[in-house]
């Protein structure tokens, strides 16, 4: 039998201690996400990709990832997932929402795939503060999976609030460099397209 892990780069703990990482400023929050999606690809540990979760109501940082599919050969390791995985544990409860009094806010690079878009709402997470959009990831060959177009609804009605476009074109940037540089693009499936998504440019 094995066991499974998924290890943090070895550089995310120095580069949290050297940056604020508690306030209560949504751009601040970001900015630091979206810095720690481009050193994951600077230092070749990952893709472009950073999320991080926080304390509502005190605003500290709870635990921050970035994206390792590639680096742990595991196609579950996106960003989000890992923020959340390392909150949970570091906490010791698969309900962040329980686990913290006032909850939790996750921030990341880019609005959630169909993948994480179903684990937000079974961490606890009562907030999501999205960068880039779904349109954003798939224009440079990402696999977002199939995703209902009203899922901002859904989420509202489930009690989870959504901010997105926050610093939308910073994180998109990050894509396309991500992409012109000839970063690896992940796509098992090889059929995901376009043609059926909003095309709306970055203008936030």
């Amino acid at each position: 039998m094995h066991d499974i892990h998924i290890h943090l780069p070895p550089w995310l703990d120095p580069f949290l201690t050297a940056h604020e990482t508690r306030t209560s400023d949504d751009a601040r929050r970001m900015s630091l996400v979206l810095d720690l999606a481009h050193e994951n690809v600077r230092l070749g540990t990952g893709g472009p990709f950073g999320a991080a979760v926080f304390e509502t109501r005190s605003g500290r940082l709870v635990a921050a990832g970035v994206n390792l599919v590639v680096a742990s050969h595991c196609s579950i390791a996106h960003a989000e997932m890992v923020a959340i995985a390392s909150a949970q544990q570091r906490l010791g409860h698969y309900n962040l929402r329980e686990a913290v009094p006032g909850g939790c806010v996750l921030f990341s690079s880019a609005e959630p795939c169909a993948m994480c878009l179903g684990a937000i709402p079974w961490s606890g997470i009562d907030r999501l503060v999205c960068a880039a959009r779904d349109e954003d990831a798939r224009a440079v060959g990402f696999d977002e999976g199939h995703k209902p177009q009203d899922w901002i609804a859904g989420y509202a009605r489930r009690g989870i609030l959504v901010t997105s476009d926050l610093m939308r074109l910073e994180a998109a940037g990050l894509l396309r460099d991500y992409a012109d540089s000839g970063g690896e693009i992940y796509d098992p499936s090889g059929t995901d397209t376009f043609s059926d998504w909003n095309r709306t440019p970055p203008t936030k």
